[in-house]
């Protein structure tokens, strides 16, 4: 962790010394400007990265493979899998909300402890009823209940401070450096489930008392992380909303000096208004089938726990040695071509599973390959849609349109994820097989609006 604190800020130090120029945080000028000091900016950045890779522990205890065990040892349907990850992306649309209360706050990092400090203590509710269940307090049916209406619950609070984070974030991090930046933040966490998921995976798979006991220690030390991790957002600088809608639009220069600029409607900005017909094509898409693959290797190949997180840290892997190189190139060639380009590679990735078997080769070749190649693309796919929102988004309410697009997104990725476990569990379109198929065809349909957008600086 500490030698990931230091790179990053080695790193950046010298970009961002040719960028601002110590002066008072967020001091008002007779011409309104934002700036921040290299300083501030290089503790922030360091706060941010180690805000990121404890918050990873904690993502990795609270959902994806570990949480789909949990609930495969307590044999839930699937459609108790497609509501476990359609209810992150539906709840996204009460972000509009919470990006209307932020905006009346005076204090970023206040917001965000209330919100995010309440959702992350939620879990220990879980991790209690696990021990009720030990004992024979309660059944499998109730647990399983009991875990949907926690992720239910916590990624409500979620998607109230979802907006103002980004905002937050955003206006830290310098605009010539996010691919850079981003791409380093990262590789952190990319190395976090590197080393964390496979770990956990074996706590989980051999401990004494059984697979669900042991998911509920390794949640009750993610929710330590996750507590710790939000303690190192006190040393980001704050910034108070109020101000910052102050300033204006976007940067008009190559300096990260904000300044007034006139401002377009939300609902006449036609650049936002495109990307948000490709957010939701992409969510949809993508989600009709996401959630679906682990069950696929868990369930029906019936293949063991630890192998299933021994492949996500081959995806972790492939994600950490790619996303520092995607980070630099988009820098350079700017975020669109890449997301077309990659985004045909996702595109045709579920489609390589119609041939997936539990057979030797299989196990062994063909499934370390497919997550490699899932880590190596969706670096991509993740950095640079982040980074063309960062760049479509003005200042002025930018909290407000990190909300919209998050509801947007949320919206179409839970519908994508409920037809979704309609197919598999009804074996419609010959079930999870056809599934994939569908969905490879949608994710390359959906990269069309992206012809139709402009990227911010290109």
């Amino acid at each position: 962790m500490d030698s990931v604190q230091v790179e990053t800020a080695a790193s950046l130090t010298l970009e961002i010394s040719q960028i601002v120029t110590p002066t008072t945080t967020l001091v008002p000028s007779k011409k309104p400007v934002f700036r921040i000091s290299k300083d501030t900016i290089r503790t922030s950045l360091r706060a941010s990265t180690v805000d990121a890779v404890l918050a990873t522990v904690f993502g990795i205890t609270t959902g994806g493979i570990l949480l789909s065990n949990f609930l495969v040892e307590l044999d839930a349907s699937p459609v108790v899998f497609g509501m476990l990850s359609s209810i992150p992306m539906l709840v996204n649309l009460i972000q509009p909300l919470g990006a209307y209360l932020s905006e009346r706050t005076t204090s970023r990092f206040r917001y965000a402890l209330r919100i995010y400090g309440t959702a992350r203590l939620l879990w220990l509710i879980l991790a209690i009823a696990i021990a009720i269940f030990s004992w024979g307090g309660i059944s499998s049916q109730q647990l399983v209940v009991m875990t949907l209406l926690i992720v239910l619950a916590t990624h409500l609070l979620g998607g109230l401070g979802c907006a103002s984070w980004m905002s937050w974030l955003a206006m830290i991090v310098p605009r010539r450096l996010r691919g850079r930046y981003f791409g380093i933040r990262n590789s952190a966490v990319s190395l976090t489930n590197l080393i964390c998921l496979p770990l956990t995976g074996l706590v989980v798979s051999h401990w004494y008392g059984g697979n669900i006991q042991g998911y509920g220690v390794v949640l009750l030390i993610g929710v330590v992380f996750g507590i710790v991790s939000i303690g190192c957002q006190y040393f980001k600088v704050d910034i108070n909303p109020q101000l910052q809608n102050s300033l204006g639009s976007t940067p008009i220069n190559n300096t990260d000096e904000l300044v007034v600029a006139p401002t377009i409607s939300i609902w006449k900005n036609s650049n936002f208004l495109i990307f948000l017909i490709y957010i939701s094509l992409w969510m949809f898409a993508v989600h009709l089938s996401a959630p679906f693959f682990n069950l696929y290797m868990l369930d029906t190949l019936g293949i063991n726990v630890s192998w299933v997180t021994l492949y996500g840290s081959l995806q972790a892997g492939a994600n950490l040695l790619m996303m520092i190189w995607w980070g630099k190139l988009a820098d350079r060639v700017g975020n669109l071509p890449i997301l077309i380009f990659v985004g045909i590679m996702v595109g045709l990735t579920p489609i390589f599973w119609l041939g997936i078997s539990a057979s030797q080769m299989d196990i062994w070749l063909w499934l370390p390959l497919l997550h490699i190649l899932a880590g190596v693309t969706w670096a991509a796919i993740d950095l640079c849609n982040n980074n063309l929102q960062l760049a479509i988004a003005p200042i002025k309410n930018q909290s407000i349109y990190f909300a919209i697009a998050a509801a947007v997104a949320g919206g179409s990725g839970a519908l994508g994820t409920t037809i979704g476990s309609f197919i598999a569990q009804f074996a419609i379109w010959d079930g999870l097989l056809g599934l994939f198929a569908i969905s490879g065809l949608l994710r390359l349909a959906a990269l069309v609006p992206l012809f139709f957008v402009q990227e911010p600086g290109r």
